[in-house]
């Protein structure tokens, strides 16, 4: 059985002492850094990239987007000061990790990134917070829509585990894991797994 590959991550900051920060970081914790950018110049090479870690700032998001469609990259997105709209369009845009600059670590850097590498979503209990009001509009059918397969996958969602972890939690293939969270999200009428996890959170539904 041949060892697994290192996960690797390209680093865009426009602050090049936080840019280095978070490469060594990064790098002490194994990761292989494919690059570094400032406002995404020069441009990311996301081919064979599993995450892309960006600065959120003007047209960042948008670009990042683009950049990684058609990809199996994940985005984890840094930001400075975290607006309601902002993190609405991040987590609309199918960002995986949003880390606010002012409550971030080594150690949550790392955590985070691992995480979605593992296929994981994240977001501070702040922003979370600040999903709930627009995804309780956006949700069409709501978590009463749901069976219990549905919210068993959901709740352990919302405790961070990825989908191998819950297949194994469950006892479920990892195909029908992601079929459920499919399923779920059409319900919800939510684009990703965080949006989800909010609005059944405000509802009670787990």
């Amino acid at each position: 059985m041949q060892p697994q590959k290192p996960p690797s991550v390209w680093v865009d900051n426009n602050h090049a002492i936080v840019r280095r920060g978070m490469v060594a970081c990064l790098q002490q914790a194994g990761f292989v850094i494919r690059g570094e950018s400032a406002g995404l110049a020069p441009t990311p090479v996301v081919g064979r990239l599993d995450v892309l870690l960006f600065e959120s700032e003007g047209t960042a998001l948008r670009r990042a987007v683009r950049l990684v469609a058609g990809s199996p990259t994940r985005l984890v997105t840094t930001v400075r000061i975290a607006t309601e709209q902002q993190v609405r369009e991040i987590v609309d845009a199918g960002v995986a990790a949003v880390l606010p600059h002012d409550g971030l670590t080594p150690e949550s850097l790392v955590a985070n990134v691992r995480a979605v590498v593992t296929g994981a979503v994240t977001l501070p209990g702040d922003l979370l917070a600040r999903l709930l009001t627009h995804v309780t509009r956006t949700a069409s059918l709501g978590p009463a829509a749901l069976n219990a397969r549905e919210r068993s996958v959901l709740r352990l969602l919302a405790e961070g585990f990825d989908t191998r972890g819950i297949a194994e939690d469950l006892r479920f293939s990892e195909r029908t894991v992601k079929n459920v969270v499919h399923d779920v999200l059409t319900k919800l009428n939510c684009r990703t797994r965080a949006q989800a996890v909010a609005l059944a959170t405000r509802e009670g539904a787990i």
